[in-house]
């Protein structure tokens, strides 16, 4: 399996001029850690993260270091600390030096970097510009598929894209979903609004050419969590 089996495609970017508060509200909105920086052509330019968003003047949890260690400080270190505490864009506090892979990129490859740099997640680029994002969690669910049926194929590449178009012609809410595709069977992973979502996105998958079976491994959000998720 490669990154594109795998990878969630229904990510949330931002723009270099979103303000630090829309971000941090779309974070906990969406129930995500980090969210992709990209320009007007889909370009990843860096990513902000909840790390990114702690240390801020807003809360008084900027760093406050010593004063023998603002004296080995650079001027441009100073600068750029005060930046990332005060910015109020995305551009001020996002990291730029983000570790991305390729959509032909193995599992093992992503677990790999993923362990290497201490990260929890990494975009997926082609050319530069964002095709999804691979999680941890996502390498699981391949992990789960691939013991199921251990030889991918392309054309379970061409079911997991028909299955993502069926989801979407059919209106439903698939933001937290994704979709493996290992031998002909789709495995369903993620949370859903409820249950009759639930039986309505294996119904959609289930009716794509080529699917063997469906695995429909979705969670049901409790009324709770989806009132803090979707505001109503």
């Amino acid at each position: 399996m490669q990154a594109k089996d795998v990878m969630t495609t229904s990510v949330v970017t931002v723009t270099p001029d979103a303000t630090v508060r829309d971000i941090a509200k779309l974070l906990l909105e969406r129930r995500i850690s980090a969210v992709p920086v990209v320009d007007p052509h889909g370009q990843l330019l860096g990513m902000v993260s909840e790390g990114d968003l702690m240390r801020r003047s807003e809360n008084n949890t900027e760093r406050q270091p010593s004063w023998w260690l603002r004296l080995l400080d650079s001027p441009e270190d100073t600068a750029l600390s005060y930046v990332r505490s005060h910015g109020g864009h995305a551009r001020d506090v996002m990291t730029h030096d983000v570790i991305a892979t390729r959509e032909d990129a193995t599992l093992e490859d992503i677990a790999d970097q993923l362990e290497k740099h201490r990260i929890k997640r990494m975009p997926v680029l082609r050319d530069g510009k964002m095709l999804g994002i691979v999680s941890r969690a996502d390498l699981l669910h391949g992990l789960v598929a691939r013991q199921a049926a251990p030889a991918s194929t392309a054309e379970d590449s061409e079911i997991r894209t028909k299955a993502q178009t069926a989801l979407k012609d059919a209106g439903l809410q698939t933001t937290f979903v994704n979709v493996v595709v290992s031998g002909g069977v789709v495995h369903l992973w993620g949370v859903i609004d409820s249950d009759v979502e639930k039986q309505a996105v294996g119904v959609a998958v289930e009716g794509v050419p080529g699917v063997k079976g469906v695995e429909n491994r979705l969670g049901v959000l409790p009324p709770s969590v989806r009132t803090t998720v979707w505001g109503y």
